[in-house]
């Protein structure tokens, strides 16, 4: 488990007012029926011959089934999970609808301990989300990426 590593990118817009950040709320039957804390920024895991940026942009585009929009990245840092990944985020700003999201799928045993192998999407939505209700529904572990944004955008 040790040294597993994931790259995302946090899409924000300028919106009402305020600042949108696009979030997916993961798929699979064990978030099927949560929605505080089961949301997540598009991220993967890479490997050590892989550069975190460019895995964050390739597993935007699997999570999402959507290119990064054309924007500077801007760095966010990495954080350590709970779990002990750590998770490299840049932030991005551009617009997409959330409605042309196909999401990538991964397979896994369901029900566990049945063998069988079934197919779920990687996220099963995409929304945007206001600060406020995207802290609420971020992982907690990834939270801090969104106190990042704020800071590096001002008031």
């Amino acid at each position: 488990m040790a040294g597993r590593r994931s790259a995302g990118i946090l899409l924000f817009r300028r919106a009402g007012g305020g600042v949108q950040v696009l979030l997916g709320h993961m798929g699979g039957p064990f978030w099927q029926r949560k929605d505080a804390g089961a949301w997540s920024v598009p991220k993967g895991e890479y490997g050590p011959d892989e550069a975190p940026v460019a895995a964050a942009r390739r597993e935007f585009q699997e999570e999402l089934g959507l290119p990064v929009p054309e924007a500077e990245l801007l760095e966010l840092g990495a954080a350590r999970q709970p779990g002990g990944k750590v998770v490299t985020v840049w932030a991005a700003e551009g617009d997409l609808d959330p409605r042309d999201v196909v999401p990538g799928t991964f397979e896994m045993e369901w029900p566990r301990g049945s063998g069988r192998m079934q197919q779920f999407p990687e996220i099963d939505r995409a929304a945007w989300l206001g600060m406020d209700e995207a802290r609420d529904k971020l992982v907690a572990g990834q939270r801090v990426f969104l106190e990042r944004l704020a800071e590096l955008l001002g008031p």
